[in-house]
């Protein structure tokens, strides 16, 4: 197994949705004990600590998306420390809600274009997080990252990304809530996008599969975003965002594993880990776990949970 220099990079963002509680969840995979199941694997691990966003000065006016400001400020400061991380090792982004990922995929695709590789992402969700703020009914921003680093329009104020990843090389799976302005607009692009239903028909790992032979092919970097919904609420109860019908915990670890054997795995996003919404830790511990999978603990090698 190749060892890494793992970098965990705090991202305390809850800006992107009005339940609040995303903030403590970069604490909550420490005390989980991340560093310590990476480092048990033979990894370097780096501790960054916690970033905060850039400063800003008041919100929009009523109306706008909530807390636009904050989080165009944590877009700018993610984005800038994505790119310096994956300069210096293999970055582990720990959220935070998913609105994070505008900055964290902008600042690793800008990385990748002076490696001279495109960036394909991998976005385990039970939502697709493609609106803008404009078509965003909620206006939680939560829901928008993926059409930011894509390159759509709609984002007045935030950042120009410098590098959009193109559709092709952006792959969903797990999705189960998408509402209709979202599924008309995916239609017309060239992303992969697998619900539970293709899951349930045709297995998990055919899709993933098909997406990381792409990736290898073309030589690329690959970076994974992984939102506690991607999970079923049954055993992943810690996030604001609660669709029943999630991948299973097998489901999940095979994912990882499959992305470890790939080789191909260079950055990963942890998010919308709520604490406060979670059962004795059990969530927190499940994606420590599923990001030792992702970088080498074996099915032999799985600790015994218990809970009392």
């Amino acid at each position: 197994m190749t060892q890494k220099t793992c970098l965990l990079v705090g991202a305390p963002v809850d800006s992107g949705k009005r339940r609040r509680g995303c903030l403590m969840g970069p604490d909550a995979f420490r005390t989980a004990g991340l560093r310590e199941s990476l480092e048990d694997l033979g990894h370097a691990v780096e501790d960054l600590g916690n970033l905060a966003p850039r400063a800003f000065t008041g919100e929009a006016a009523e109306g706008a998306p909530y807390a636009l400001n904050e989080t165009i400020a944590w877009t700018e400061r993610l984005t800038a420390a994505a790119e310096e991380a994956c300069a210096r090792g293999f970055p582990i982004f720990l959220g935070g809600d998913h609105s994070l990922s505008a900055g964290t995929v902008a600042g690793v695709a800008n990385h990748a274009a002076k490696e001279g590789r495109p960036l394909f992402v991998l976005w385990l969700d039970a939502h697709t997080d493609f609106h803008t703020p404009q078509s965003s009914d909620s206006g939680n921003l939560h829901g928008t990252p993926v059409a930011y680093f894509a390159g759509r329009d709609g984002f007045d104020g935030f950042p120009a990304v410098q590098n959009p990843v193109p559709e092709e090389n952006i792959c969903m799976i797990g999705l189960r809530s998408v509402d209709a302005a979202e599924r008309e607009t995916l239609q017309a692009t060239q992303i992969r996008r697998h619900d539970m239903r293709d899951i349930d028909e045709n297995g998990i790992a055919r899709p993933l599969a098909a997406f990381l032979e792409h990736v290898s092919q073309s030589k690329g970097l690959l970076h994974v975003s992984l939102d506690v919904d991607f999970l079923d609420p049954s055993v992943a109860p810690a996030v604001g965002t609660t669709v029943p019908g999630g991948a299973t915990v097998r489901e999940a670890h095979l994912v990882m594993e499959m992305l470890h054997d790939s080789g191909l795995l260079s950055s990963l996003d942890l998010v919308e880990l709520n604490p406060f919404l979670d059962e004795r830790g059990r969530t927190a511990k499940l994606m420590v776990d599923l990001a030792a999978s992702a970088l080498g603990r074996r099915v032999f090698d799985r600790p015994t949970r218990s809970f009392s």
